[in-house]
């Protein structure tokens, strides 16, 4: 098994970490990011390389790389970084947590970062470049196009599409049968009941502040 380079130094590189060294047969060998973000040698106990010099010091020949980056920008900041390192030659890789329900017999594409506890049913389809972060129900039949970012304890019901560079937030709930169109952004605890359009923002109502304190309310039960 080749070695791993994470392209990323934040949160979601250490967590790429964490994951890839307790829950797969891959050593991380280094860390790699643009030029101008690095500010250091080394990271978490492992050298960090500029990404412009990074084939020549691990060469893809030896290595493959996984890109470690947020939905930043609607997922285009991590889409590009990693055409980039395609581009450099290098396999991406995927993380599929062995503690998740991983039931489709579909290839899924490369770099997908698929957390703990997601339920993934047969017959699913996963682009390139997916993140499924922890908790989600992914039903039967659903097709995740590329690039796309799914936060926790969403439920995707059966027969669904989300369109490619999507970012769908914590407790979301989609529909049977729909199609979120590419570059959605839905809020957290939505409620999708109906198609969305192209680069469509939804957000649920949001909870008020009553008007009266917890102390003059009689809550109880039997």
């Amino acid at each position: 098994m080749k070695k791993l380079v994470i392209f990323g130094t934040g949160d979601i590189a250490r967590l790429a970490h964490f994951y890839f060294t307790r829950d797969s047969e891959r050593e991380v060998a280094a860390f790699t990011v643009d030029r101008e973000y690095r500010s250091a040698d080394s990271l978490w106990g492992l050298p960090l390389v500029e990404f412009e010099t990074v084939k020549e010091r691990f060469p893809p020949s030896e290595h493959e790389l996984f890109v470690a980056v947020s939905y930043r920008r609607m997922n285009r900041l991590r889409a590009e970084r990693y055409r980039a390192a395609k581009d450099l030659g290098y396999t991406l890789v995927n993380y599929v947590s062995s503690r998740c329900t991983f039931l489709t017999d579909t290839p899924t594409g490369d770099n997908c970062f698929i957390l703990e506890n997601n339920t993934v049913q047969p017959f699913v389809t996963i682009g390139s470049n997916v993140t499924l972060w922890s908790g989600n129900h992914i039903g039967h039949d659903t097709v995740i196009e590329d690039h796309c970012f799914l936060a926790s304890h969403i439920v995707v019901s059966g027969h669904c599409r989300v369109g490619a560079y999507s970012f769908i937030g914590v407790n979301a709930t989609l529909r049977n049968g729909i199609t979120v169109a590419p570059e959605s952004l839905i809020g957290a605890g939505a409620l999708v009941m109906k198609d969305t359009a192209p680069k469509g923002v939804y957000l649920p109502t949001r909870t008020k502040l009553f008007k009266k304190k917890s102390d003059q309310l009689d809550l109880w039960m039997k």
